[in-house]
């Protein structure tokens, strides 16, 4: 199997998925792009592509070679790392070509040698080999995350499943299991007493040191992260992806939580991506689904046209470090982008952009200190200082903003 090297293109319309990560570490199921292709195709990560200026951030985040290309010889398998599934063009793919996306031009993978690897890396240099895939498969929008979410989830779920006897599905005393589907909880997770898993339609995983509070509800296929909390009474509806060091409560329906989010109270939220560091305050409610029922019309920034998503259940895409003061009220399809402060009455809706500060007054921009003393506050709670790579990463999207 040739080495692994995921380059990340920067794909400006993404954002706010990628502002403060390479866009393969976006989870939009349990594993992030990275780790699902890699135990998909059975291999490490050789190396990562990312632009300068998150390349020591990505550092931080990896223990793998960034911005190098791994010794040794043979060929290098270059991967999009906004390409979130394993796709059947992998089985066209030859040494010297090159797999690109028909609708948009940007290269998918290619299995080159290592010079073609640089120069490509380096310059943007295809090679003459390539092979067009019609279907659209990279994360292009924001709003991508809703249409590879079923499949990632599955997938993902299968992933962490396998090499787990089913002998270890015993469940703890007082908990319901109902359905034909798995109930996995890892050896470290603490499962209180009334807790129902509803596994008719797919499983439920529950990883390490994960709590799940008396008279919870999780409906498969769901997962709940390492180190996440779901509490009492809570809902935890179908295509629920619950990322690391969460606390979840209230009903959550197809939602994908990055991870280090609190939705520590009652409120609906379906269909939503929510980033890292994100606080839902109380009585904060999302919709997905229009009064007419029709497709959901999406603008991927404030001064971007209008596009189609595709999609009829949509809820908020919710950018990193993102607060909400009690009763928001989050309209379908909404974009909020990295650092905004929501503290209005009115409902939020169509694309806010990043670090705005939104009070019944009126919306600026979120002063950088201000901003920084919250961030510093909210991070140490979960005894995590912000590196300086991180700083530097946030200040630079604040000033831009």
């Amino acid at each position: 199997m040739a080495r692994l090297v995921f380059f990340d293109d920067a794909c400006e319309a993404l954002r706010p998925l990628n502002d403060l990560r390479c866009s393969g570490d976006i989870r939009i199921g349990p594993l992030s792009n990275i780790e699902r292709l890699c135990t998909y195709l059975e291999s490490d990560v050789g190396a990562i592509w990312v632009p300068e200026a998150l390349a020591d951030l990505v550092r931080e985040e990896h223990d793998h070679i960034v911005n190098a290309l791994p010794g040794g010889e043979g060929p290098l398998l270059l991967l999009n790392a906004r390409l979130p599934m394993p796709i059947e063009a992998f089985e066209q793919l030859e040494a010297g070509a090159a797999l690109v996306e028909a609708a948009s031009g940007d290269p998918i993978a290619m299995l080159v040698e290592r010079d073609e690897a640089r120069a490509f890396l380096e310059d943007g240099t295809l090679p003459e080999r390539r092979i067009t895939v019609e279907e659209r498969v990279l994360l292009s929008r924001p709003w991508h995350f809703k249409s590879a979410r079923d499949r990632a989830m599955e997938m993902d779920l299968a992933l962490i499943s396998e090499g787990v006897s089913p002998d270890d599905d015993d469940l703890p005393e007082g908990c319901m299991h109902i359905g034909e589907h798995r109930v996995i909880l890892d050896d470290d997770a603490v499962v209180y007493p009334g807790v129902t898993f509803v596994a008719e339609d797919g499983p439920v995983v529950v990883g390490a040191h994960a709590t799940v509070r008396p008279g919870a509800t999780l409906i498969g296929p769901c997962f709940v992260g390492t180190g996440s909390t779901v509490l009492e009474h809570a809902v935890i509806r179908p295509y629920t992806s619950i990322g690391p060091v969460c606390k979840i409560a209230g009903e959550v329906s197809g939602c994908v939580f990055q991870g280090f989010a609190n939705k520590a109270h009652d409120g609906f939220l379906g269909d939503s991506w929510i980033g890292e560091w994100v606080n839902l305050g109380a009585q904060t409610v999302g919709s997905n689904l229009l009064n007419t029922y029709g497709e959901v019309l999406c603008r991927r920034a404030p001064d971007a046209p209008r596009e189609r998503t595709g999609e009829t259940f949509l809820g908020a895409i919710i950018g990193d470090h993102v607060k909400t003061a009690i009763g928001t009220r989050l309209m379908t399809g909404c974009i909020l982008h990295t650092g905004c402060m929501l503290a209005q009455t009115a409902p939020v809706s169509g694309t806010l952009a990043p670090f705005t500060w939104a009070t019944d007054e009126g919306r600026r921009v979120y002063r950088l200190d201000k901003f920084l003393d919250v961030m510093r506050t909210v991070m140490g709670r979960r005894d995590v200082e912000p590196s300086e790579a991180y700083l530097q990463r946030v200040q630079s999207l604040c000033s831009d903003a």
